[in-house]
């Protein structure tokens, strides 16, 4: 039997629940079916669906399987479109994640233009503040700050961040800037959760790694409600640069210890590693990769006014 079509009988039953639901998806019969899935059973020598006369449910196997499995046919459709002559137009489903500041600040945008320039690809962009498995949880692509372990994803790099401390005027001028680190202790600081873990602010003293521990007035886990507060004169907080880059070139916040802070950490655009790169992804890379570039370089510009002088 044909092995691909094994595979697309397997997923159609994932998928649908079971087989005859299957069968109607794919123009074929339940006996169809239930013969493919048996026979690939049989050929990879373990039980893919636990059956009962209710319910078809993917065994531990099956779960693992069901992955690999879409990612062969996806391949094998990439390369019949590419021997059709129709691999340089982008089509279906594109999945994206990045996390919810960096969604909102730059990535939006950018997939906005991207879904108007390229019609036949629908986007979806999911957006959580943790690292996701872009191939277990079946995501296309990922926009990741941080340095990359070695893995089986490639990336691109596409800009860089740095944190940074940040306040009103306002607030500076009635409560002092502070000149060294230890001053921060006389201050009123509103830490983001993520950025200071264990309440502690990372810095760079004299070329060496430094930390401070931090008694925060306030303490959030959202950046931009942190960042939000400071604005209002709050306090001094914490912030990547790509989320204040506005709001240091409007002069509604400052830096404040500037040439104390960490050195910047790369962005990549990453993806799953593959013999043939899909043409939605392959579009998106080459859409979104200059404009992240910019977008980054942009917000990464601290105003010369604001980078030395009496916020350090």
């Amino acid at each position: 039997m044909d092995r691909f079509h094994e595979l697309r009988a397997f997923i159609a039953v994932a998928d649908f629940g079971g087989f005859g639901k299957a069968a109607d998806s794919l123009n074929s019969s339940p006996p169809a079916i239930t013969r493919a899935v048996a026979g690939l059973e049989d050929r990879l020598g373990v039980r893919l669906f636990n059956r009962t006369t209710r319910t078809v449910q993917l065994t531990e196997p099956g779960a693992r399987f069901l992955d690999d499995a879409r990612r062969v046919l996806s391949d094998l459709d990439t390369a019949e479109q590419d021997l059709k002559g129709q691999a340089r137009f982008a089509t279906g489903q594109l999945s994206i994640t990045s996390s919810l500041a960096f969604g909102r600040s730059v990535l939006q945008p950018i997939v906005a233009d991207f879904a108007d320039a390229h019609p036949l690809v629908s986007v979806s962009m999911l957006l959580f503040d943790r690292v996701i498995d872009l191939v277990d949880e079946g995501f296309d692509l990922a926009v990741r700050t941080a340095h990359l372990p070695d893995s089986s994803l490639l990336a691109s790099r596409v800009g860089e961040v740095r944190r940074m401390l940040v306040a009103s005027p306002d607030y500076l001028a009635g409560r002092g800037s502070p000149k060294k680190p230890p001053d921060l202790k006389a201050h009123a600081i509103i830490t983001h959760t993520a950025l200071t873990p264990n309440r502690e602010w990372r810095y760079v003293d004299a070329g060496k790694p430094a930390r401070l521990t931090l008694s925060p007035r306030i303490e959030v886990n959202d950046a931009h409600a942190g960042i939000q507060l400071a604005e209002q004169g709050k306090g001094i907080t914490i912030a990547l640069s790509y989320m204040v880059g506005d709001a240091l070139r409007t002069g509604r916040l400052v830096p404040v210890l500037f040439k104390f802070s960490p050195p910047p950490l790369p962005v990549h655009l990453i993806y799953a590693q593959r013999r043939i790169i899909a043409p939605k992804v392959r579009a998106f890379l080459d859409f979104a990769a200059p404009r992240l570039r910019a977008a980054l370089d942009d917000r990464q510009k601290v105003p010369k006014r604001m980078s030395g002088g009496p916020t350090g």
